[in-house]
């Protein structure tokens, strides 16, 4: 169970590394002194980092087995899932109002309203799916 949540936050990480690209080229690095609801830098680049990080205490937990890693990189995966709802809750709050004509001007819009749906929403999956696989490894489920 541990190789299966290994493999699925390396799946989630690189759909986070097209959806920062993505927000990279369409100047989110600039939306931090624009008004309105917009996903901020500090806000992605946290999720980034912690996550990251998460991943690579993940990694050590392989090489040494010890539960205490274990728990440390869910722990840190919890935080990385606030903060991704949070950010979910930000794109999801702007691309209904753009639906509803909110955002006619494209020029205007924000960075990660350039998400490709199909990506935000694999990402998503994954990252549930590597909060499970996860807690039920540090739990002890399945063996190691």
């Amino acid at each position: 169970m541990k190789w299966a949540a290994f493999i699925a936050w390396v799946l989630t990480a690189g759909g986070g590394f097209v959806l920062l690209s993505i927000w990279l080229a369409r100047g989110g690095m600039r939306q931090q002194r624009e008004a309105g609801s917009r996903i901020r830098p500090s806000l992605i680049m946290s999720h980034f980092l912690l996550a990251a990080t998460g991943l690579v205490i993940w990694v050590i937990y392989l090489a040494d087995d010890k539960s205490t890693l274990a728990w440390v990189a869910f722990g840190i995966l919890c935080v990385v899932a606030l903060l991704g709802f949070t950010m979910f809750g930000i794109w999801l709050r702007r691309r209904q109002r753009g639906a509803a004509g909110a955002d006619t001007v494209t020029s205007g819009k924000p960075a990660e309203q350039h998400f490709p749906v199909s990506i935000v929403g694999l990402h998503g999956l994954l990252a549930a799916t590597t909060l499970v696989l996860v807690l039920l490894t540090a739990a002890g489920v399945g063996g190691s």
